[in-house]
């Protein structure tokens, strides 16, 4: 007996052994390719920031530039996706103006001496893939270099990229940084180091090594859709899986658009729940849901989605957005419709007759909620 035991311990020591190995390799080839993958999205960024700055300079009326970075969103978005904004596109110029020798840095290639590294990229595969290939140094994400790019100091930077670096600061880490003024307070104080103990203590529920995993960015840049159940809680979930055939079968012209429909700001990544179309009301009717009573924050929030949606998003013709924000904790603000810029109140009534009622939101939420909890009884 005493064998047998002695057999089932080292057998379980082996398997844990083994089970720990797996994981390691397992994790360090998902760093590998995230790496690899990171690389190439920051080349390819840079490389679009020179050749739009490069035919933006061609030509001499400012107002023509604008005209040319508009058109090519448009066109690239149709053919590619929402990477491609006309945000984005600014960001890849910015990019390239503040880090002209980063491809120097990286490729060994110098844009500076000449003009032949503009003219080899411009239109000929075999250089460009050439480029994209070459070894680099790179050790951080195309996010950490957007965010960067809201300080207008070079000095500061090269510093925030030099710290980000060594210090393996998350993007959620260097935004705080970079919002809060770290280098200029740091560089003002007489205690330099209490300055930087109390961003380390700040910043320390910011840090997240595994954030790669979830990158946006890098789904979009490899063409894969965003992972869909961003939302905070499995009740949550289920009652948007819910809710979209509720208001499908609402007979009042909805359709679904988008899930987990990802937008980002200048600072912050964001995730609107659900995106329907309606066809009687000609516009798009965004829905996001909140297991907790509703606060002036969330109502800002989608006001900012509508805004938003309204400015990248729709075409032209079609009516503004509204947002339909819904509360799990049902109560009288299970509902808040937001429909901004302007609107006549004539609009407002007009939407109100295809939405669902209070009542009707009221109703389907505490039904699903109730199923989820039967499922949920052990």
């Amino acid at each position: 007996m005493d064998d047998i035991k002695k057999t089932i311990v080292e057998i379980g020591q082996k398997n844990n052994s083994l089970f720990q190995d797996a994981c390691t390799i397992i994790d360090q080839a998902q760093v590998a390719a995230y790496r690899s993958v990171n690389e190439v999205l920051i080349k390819r960024n840079w490389l679009l920031g020179l050749r739009i700055r490069h035919e933006v300079l061609n030509n001499t009326r400012a107002e023509y530039g604008e005209l040319i970075v508009n058109s090519l969103a448009k066109e690239l978005s149709e053919k590619y996706g929402e990477g491609f904004t006309k945000t984005n596109l600014y960001n890849y110029i910015g990019f390239y103006q503040s880090w002209p020798d980063f491809f120097h840095a990286v490729s060994g290639k110098s844009i500076n001496e000449n003009e032949d590294f503009f003219h080899a990229v411009s239109g000929k595969n075999e250089n460009i893939v050439n480029a994209l290939r070459a070894k680099s140094p790179i050790r951080l994400s195309w996010t950490h270099y957007r965010i960067m790019l809201q300080e207008n100091s070079k000095e500061a930077r090269e510093w925030y990229e030099q710290e980000a670096a060594r210090e393996m600061w998350s993007t959620r880490t260097l935004q705080r940084n970079v919002s809060s003024q770290y280098y200029h307070r740091l560089l003002q104080s007489q205690n330099k180091e209490l300055v930087h103990s109390e961003m380390q203590k700040l910043t320390a529920p910011l840090q997240d090594n595994l954030e790669y995993l979830k990158n946006p960015v890098v789904a979009e840049f490899l063409g894969f859709r965003n992972k869909t159940s961003y939302t905070e809680s499995d009740l949550e979930q289920s009652i948007i899986d819910h809710l979209i055939p509720f208001l499908m079968e609402l007979g009042k012209g909805f359709t679904l658009a988008h899930r987990q429909k990802h937008i980002h700001t200048e600072k912050e990544d964001y995730y609107i729940d659900l995106v329907f179309y309606n066809y009687n009301l000609r516009c798009f009717v965004l829905v996001d849901l909140k297991t907790t009573k509703l606060c002036h924050q969330d109502i800002g929030q989608m006001d900012m989605y509508v805004k938003m949606y309204d400015e990248l998003m729709i075409p032209q013709g079609h009516n503004p957005t509204i947002g339909l924000l819904l509360c799990a904790d049902t109560d009288e603000d299970v509902a808040h419709y937001s429909i901004l810029n302007g609107n006549k109140q004539l609009y407002a009534a007009k939407y109100l007759t295809y939405l669902p009622t209070k009542e009707e939101l009221r109703r389907e939420i505490e039904q699903q909620k109730e199923f989820f909890r039967l499922q949920n009884i052990k």
